[in-house]
């Protein structure tokens, strides 16, 4: 029992990050229905910021976390103007194309910048262990801090898409973006605003993946990157509480596959629910199928 204690506690913290990541995909696509293959890259750009702070500047971990989160913003918003507005009356295919253009961008462009070495984040955090369960189980503080910014930051999008009028704007933009830009609202200052707080999510999650795995790399966003597409479609994408659901789901998943002597095929696993949740529910565990008229 304890031993599943355990793997839910590390479950729980890669799911954190992995949900983050998650939102970002999914608010994007709620909006202008665009799969941004570069949100990976932005999550290890926030990453760097981190570690550049922290190790450079002598940052503490708030302050750090903040700045890469504005850094990530910016860059996201960038990203946007300069590779996807262009092509927004393009093809699916073209958008598709260009985000994992701008995703192999980013990599090459940090490994050509900073080099392709492994770094290890400095510890701006105290790692105390707290003992469980007679000593069987342990709770490290880095799964604390984890859990705690990413509920924060969850009620503040929540917060921000529900109560303020650029949330309305946003949810108006999702459902009708004719209609919106009929009703006054800016559409292009409100898919600006997407991106950044999209980017905003995935800069710290970076920064909470250098706290928590303490090594970051300039290829390290392809993977969660990837992952992170998938437990959004898992919870449903478009959906901001399937993609926190799907995170969640996803991490759990993960580190029991891994405590089971599975780590070889954890990532096989994760793409094997995306084939069948597309085979049996495309919509996702929380979506609604919509039938699109033709």
């Amino acid at each position: 029992m304890e031993f599943v204690i355990q793997q839910l506690i590390n479950g729980i913290s890669l799911g954190s990050i992995y949900a983050l990541i998650a939102l970002g995909y999914t608010m994007v696509y709620g909006i202008i229905n665009l799969i941004n293959f570069a949100h990976g890259e932005i999550y290890m750009m926030g990453a760097f910021v981190g570690y550049a702070l922290t190790t450079f500047l002598g940052l503490g971990f708030i302050p750090s976390l903040i700045i890469s989160m504005i850094t990530c913003s910016i860059l996201g918003i960038l990203i946007e103007k300069v590779a996807y507005k262009p092509l927004r009356s393009s093809s699916r295919i073209s958008l598709l194309i260009t985000a994992i253009a701008v995703s192999l961008f980013l990599q090459y462009i940090m490994v050509y910048f900073v080099g392709p070495e492994t770094r290890t984040f400095p510890e701006v955090v105290d790692s105390e262990r707290l003992m469980l369960f007679d000593g069987k189980v342990i709770l490290d503080t880095r799964n604390i801090y984890i859990l705690g910014i990413t509920v924060i930051l969850m009620v503040l999008l929540q917060y921000v898409v529900r109560k303020t009028k650029t949330g309305k704007a946003m949810r108006a933009v999702s459902q009708d973006k004719d209609a919106a830009e009929l009703m006054g609202i800016s559409v292009d200052k409100v898919i600006s605003v997407t991106f950044a707080i999209g980017s905003a999510l995935a800069g710290a999650a970076g920064v909470l993946v250098g706290i928590y795995y303490n090594t970051i790399n300039p290829l390290m966003g392809s993977g969660p990157g990837l992952k992170a597409f998938v437990a959004a479609v898992l919870g449903g994408i478009g959906l901001i509480p399937g993609a926190v659901l799907g995170g969640f789901s996803l991490g759990l998943i993960e580190t029991l596959v891994s405590a089971y002597g599975g780590s070889i095929y954890k990532d096989a696993v994760a793409f094997a629910i995306l084939i069948i949740v597309l085979l049996l529910k495309p919509s996702g565990l929380l979506g609604k199928d919509v039938k699109e008229k033709v």
